[in-house]
């Protein structure tokens, strides 16, 4: 396997798909922090459940926020986020199948549109990723 390093002017397509994840997810982790008991009422899950959730969001929100203004972001990082966005993609469509959150109606056709962004979010990182190699 060859060493690929990214370099900052072809990165940044990568860099904007990074940041754009990192505002949608903190900004939904703070309305999850924030409204709990609104969200819970709506969605479904119980609002101890949101919280943590919530506060996940914006951990992993400020990571990859963080990440994205790494000089060098290299593969490992962005290889990650990717990975953890599939992990999330599966796991809300999961949710939605198994009924195992307890979602509403409102819940599962919410749960199914992050799905759908956050796999989007994946593909634009793994775009940007492949733009940002060089040998």
């Amino acid at each position: 396997m060859t060493a690929v390093t990214v370099t900052a002017d072809k990165a940044r397509f990568l860099r904007l798909a990074l940041v754009a994840d990192a505002v949608v997810t903190g900004g939904n982790g703070l309305v999850y922090l924030a409204f709990a008991g609104p969200v819970a009422d709506l969605l479904g899950p119980d609002t101890g459940l949101l919280r943590g959730i919530g506060a996940f969001l914006l951990v992993y929100g400020v990571a990859v926020g963080l990440l994205a203004t790494r000089r060098d972001l290299g593969q490992a990082g962005p290889r990650t986020v990717i990975a953890l966005n599939a992990v999330w993609t599966l796991g809300s469509l999961a949710a939605v199948v198994t009924g195992a959150l307890g979602l509403t109606t409102v819940g599962a056709i919410w749960a199914i549109a992050q799905a759908v962004t956050v796999a989007a979010f994946a593909e634009l990182q793994i775009m940007g990723l492949r733009k940002a190699r060089v040998s």
